[in-house]
């Protein structure tokens, strides 16, 4: 999984999507990697990011998964007005073992994934073994 903040208190929205994601039904946060600030991408002029990688292991399927990472977002304020605009709280799934999704609002191994190089960075500090139930990055 991975987190992302660049709107009000950045570090706190991280904590708090940790910590969520370790109480969601039948799953665990294995690892997290260290908090990186990364330049804003796309054509929208905002602040700074912070960054960060968690393993989440979990029985949740994909797209079960991926609504409760959207209610997350919106219990911090996130809301989905301008695409690659600023906000409270980004959760992405990168990865979920070797599975892979291609649906309309989910496809796994997330597509940038080869192009954000500090996702890259820090799914290589976690440097765990792929597993089918869990979902990395």
């Amino acid at each position: 999984m991975a987190l992302g903040s660049n709107m009000g208190d950045r570090a706190a929205h991280l904590a708090y999507a940790r910590d969520r994601l370790a109480s969601l039904p039948d799953s665990r946060v294995l690892k997290h990697s260290r908090i990186e600030e990364t330049a804003p991408l796309g054509p929208v002029p905002q602040g700074p990011y912070l960054n960060q990688m968690v393993i989440l292991e979990t029985r949740l399927e994909p797209q079960v998964l991926l609504d409760h990472l959207h209610a997350i977002e919106a219990e911090r304020g996130r809301e989905r007005r301008v695409r690659w605009g600023p906000r409270t709280l980004d959760l992405d799934i990168v990865r979920y073992g070797d599975r892979v999704v291609r649906q309309p609002e989910l496809t796994i191994p997330h597509p940038a994934l080869p192009d954000r190089d500090f996702w890259l960075r820090e799914l290589a500090e976690l440097d765990a073994p792929p597993h089918a139930e869990t979902a990395r990055g």
